[in-house]
């Protein structure tokens, strides 16, 4: 059972090597092909991630205020 470790270990990294690898080069050809967007549509889709991101936090926000009442416990700063 010793070797087992030296062997899922090497495996696990050759495989996960070659997956990053791919994906390197995928999102690498990807930004090459689309070369030709502009600004405006950068700009847009950064503010779209950004929208998402702020609501999905506020929600979780709430979501924890929801279940620290439900819980009762005491969250006041001493």
């Amino acid at each position: 059972m010793e070797w087992f470790p030296i062997v899922f270990f090497t495996f696990k990294a050759l495989v996960l090597g070659t997956g990053m690898f791919f994906a390197i080069k995928w999102h690498y050809d990807q930004g090459k092909k689309e070369k030709g967007m502009d600004r405006r549509t950068l700009v847009i889709g950064v503010a779209k991630v950004v929208l998402i991101f702020v609501v999905l936090l506020a929600v979780l926000g709430y979501l924890t205020l929801l279940l620290v009442r439900k819980l009762g416990l005491d969250w006041t700063i001493p």
